[in-house]
């Protein structure tokens, strides 16, 4: 007598399958595929192959487990499965559908991400606006490339302004933007105050006070590049508490501060800004974005940026090595 009670009753299956991920490709093919009645028609209507549908077909029917189609002298005709699967893959394709349409048909604003709102880079944005009064704009701001990069990762923002520095992640591209030249920030009383424009190699030896220079932000690096290529001190003790207090510092005493150019200063009567010559020392400003990003008006806003670059002039401009490795190479990797 035998030992196993339960010999003549079915036993559950060791192996349970897993839950199948469907590919959306596969499915849209099976619906294709149950409209047109053909493997060949529904590869004119999707555009590819009669023997891709094939594949597609063989890899959904794997995913579920079932058959879906059996051939007939009228054409493909849907087994049980397949006319109870039917009425879902509509309904998947058509969701899909409707959320492509909802993003294709979104006008979002195209948001760019600046270091600071009294920078160049606002200017830069403005007058690419009055070219495309239609395109919205929304501009936030942040610590710079830092933070920068990972929100052109994560698409919180579809483009960002910022200096280039060290090697940037492989989705994300740059275009140079423009080159800022640096003034000089100082008192009404200091021995400097009175000349039209001061030359780097009178500024040899000083120290300039910069209390917004963060550790190891690309704007610090650019100023220790600066410093040590002119024997200029940056004092960056603080503390920081903002442009109105810079200018107020500097206007009440002796020190003196680099400024760009485009900056729009808090106006101080005690301030005056003075060109530095011989040669100008430049800030180097990009525009960076992810490869990925394809809102439609980035791309106009790229080539507005190319179109009014001005190209670094060697003769008379100062940029650190790094820097001129970047604006030769131009563009990133598209």
């Amino acid at each position: 007598m035998s030992n196993n009670r339960h010999a003549d009753t079915p036993q559950p299956a060791v192996v349970e399958r897993g839950r199948a991920d469907l590919d959306l490709g596969t499915v849209r093919a099976f619906v294709a595929v149950t409209e047109d009645r053909s493997f060949s028609e529904a590869a004119a209507r999707l555009g590819i192959s009669q023997q891709a549908v094939s594949k597609r077909i063989a890899r959904l029917e794997s995913d579920l487990g079932v058959r879906l189609f059996f051939r007939s002298r009228n054409g493909a005709d849907l087994t049980e499965d397949g006319r109870t699967f039917l009425h879902h893959a509509r309904a998947l394709v058509g969701i899909a559908d409707q959320a492509l349409e909802v993003l294709r048909g979104r006008r979002r604003s195209l948001r760019v991400d600046v270091l600071d709102t009294r920078l160049g880079s606002i200017d830069l944005i403005r007058a690419f606006h009055q070219t495309a009064e239609d395109v919205d704009i929304d501009v936030v701001t942040s610590n710079g490339l830092r933070s920068a990069r990972g929100a052109l990762a994560r698409g919180s923002v579809d483009a960002a302004f910022a200096r280039v520095s060290g090697t940037l992640e492989e989705d994300l591209r740059y275009v140079p933007a423009y080159l800022e030249p640096l003034h000089l920030l100082m008192g009404r009383d200091h021995p400097l105050a009175e000349r039209r424009d001061v030359t780097m190699e009178q500024l040899s030896g000083s120290t300039v006070w910069m209390p917004g220079n963060v550790p190891d932000s690309e704007w610090a690096e650019f100023y220790r590049f600066l410093g040590a290529a002119f024997d200029i001190r940056i004092d960056t003790s603080g503390p920081d508490f903002g442009w109105e207090y810079f200018v107020e510092e500097i206007g009440a005493g002796e020190r003196i501060g680099f400024v760009g150019k485009l900056c729009r200063l808090p106006w101080h009567p005690r301030t005056v800004q003075v060109p530095i010559v011989e040669p100008v020392p430049v800030y180097p400003c990009s525009l960076l974005c992810h490869r990925q990003n394809h809102h439609p008006v980035l791309a106009r806003l790229i080539r507005f940026v190319e179109a009014t670059f001005r190209p670094f002039d060697p003769r008379h401009q100062w940029l650190p090595d790094p820097d001129r490795a970047v604006i030769a190479a131009g563009p990133g990797p598209r």
